[in-house]
């Protein structure tokens, strides 16, 4: 994993995590890779992932069986896609919109690309 200078490693690990919920790789009820492996497997501090988990759980996202490991909850999709959701109308799509007008970006342009990308 690629970490983005822009934005906490933290919260990049949780949107990795995030996404592997949203496209099946991580079901409800499947353990996710322990705090030490973890931090080994991305290269970062263990404190990161132990703050990336701790975020997660207070989400909804994952629970902690003590001595056992964090697992997916059973309604993560559902929370993850909610939280996903606000992070880009609140976050990314402000931005965006900033860009298409300083580009002068037609909205019909968009869609045309939009329908493209659907189709593959």
């Amino acid at each position: 994993m690629e970490f983005e200078s822009n934005q906490a490693i933290y919260i990049q690990i949780v949107d990795y995590i995030c996404e592997n919920i949203l496209n099946g790789n991580l079901k409800p009820g499947d353990k996710i890779t322990a705090i030490r492996p973890m931090a080994v497997k991305l290269e970062v501090n263990p404190n990161t992932v132990v703050r990336s988990y701790s975020f997660l759980q207070d989400t909804g996202i994952v629970y902690n069986k003590r001595g056992l490991g964090y697992y997916i909850t059973e309604d993560a999709v559902v929370i993850t896609k909610k939280y996903k959701r606000e992070e880009f109308l609140h976050s990314t799509l402000p931005t965006f919109f900033k860009a298409i007008d300083l580009l002068n970006i037609d909205f019909n342009e968009i869609k045309t690309l939009y329908d493209q990308y659907k189709k593959n």
